[in-house]
């Protein structure tokens, strides 16, 4: 007969089971705590990397449609629309801006038919339309997107320097402005059409033709200020955006253009004049 193993000191011979020290589940979480705070920054600088192609995308919808406009009417939308000039940033006056114009161009034909033109944009009839959120308006960098309704991250370029918005400026959307190619004697490709900003306390919205869709070249890209002077009491304010290092810019050719942050005023300033006949050394991209 076949002799069975003896089982009883099997279990001498059978090394105890054991789990994690202290010291090594702090070391494991240690580890994993340093792998994390290299993947956040990665994954964080893909989300913006996405935001960033978001925006630019935007602004080549708006873009084409300032062109679809100008192929129909031979020039380029008015930056604002009023009797007089120049304009005050608040809710009083005409003020149609550029981006009422364009609607039928950014297929919103039903809101454009919306907005009575025989009133001014802040008259009550005009409330309902005007209170609207406007996606292609909004850059998915911006922490405030639809929760300010009417909000605009996209304004026109009126003006080279910090100046009210009026029939003298420089750039290609102002007060009553009706631009034509051949009053681009810089070049479309030379000359900004539209760029982005941040909010503002009291934002009048996207059918404001005032400094709430309307900026210039007073200050370098992504700077603070201008603030009010004596001299400047109620200042129009530059562009700037919540992309890291820059902002997204469309030229009046159609293509969209990220300008650094640290890029020269002056550069900055010749690209926004549409015939100062300068010639451009430094972008700063």
């Amino acid at each position: 007969m076949r002799k069975q193993p003896d089982m009883r000191n099997a279990s001498r011979t059978t090394p105890p089971g054991r789990g994690f020290t202290l010291i090594e589940l702090l070391v494991v979480m240690a580890i994993i705590g340093v792998l994390i705070s290299l993947l956040l920054p990665a994954v964080q600088s893909a989300r913006e990397a996405a935001r960033r192609m978001q925006c630019v995308n935007n602004l080549a919808q708006l873009s084409l449609a300032v062109l679809q406009y100008q192929a129909a009417h031979e020039m380029f939308p008015a930056g604002t629309i009023n009797p007089a000039g120049p304009i005050a940033n608040k809710p009083v006056g005409y003020h149609h801006s550029w981006v009422v114009q364009i609607l039928p161009y950014l297929d919103q034909p039903a809101l454009h038919a919306h907005i009575n033109v025989d009133l001014g944009i802040y008259d009550v009839a005009n409330a309902t339309a005007t209170n609207r959120t406007l996606h292609s308006l909004l850059c998915p960098s911006s922490p405030y997107g639809v929760a300010t309704k009417n909000f605009a991250n996209y304004v026109g370029n009126h003006h080279h320097d910090e100046a009210p918005i009026d029939v003298t400026n420089t750039g290609l959307l102002y007060l009553n402005s009706q631009i034509r190619d051949e009053d681009i004697a810089d070049g479309r490709v030379n000359t900004i059409l539209i760029g982005e900003r941040r909010p503002d306390p009291a934002d009048l919205g996207w059918a404001s033709g005032t400094r709430w869709t309307l900026r210039n070249g007073g200050t370098k890209i992504n700077a603070f200020g201008p603030f009010a002077t004596a001299k400047q009491p109620d200042p129009v304010g530059g562009f700037a955006s919540y992309h890291p290092g820059g902002a997204n810019f469309v030229f009046a050719d159609g293509h969209v253009y990220f300008l650094k942050q640290t890029m020269s005023q002056v550069a900055l300033q010749r690209l926004l004049n549409r015939a100062d006949g300068e010639l451009i050394d430094e972008l700063g991209w």
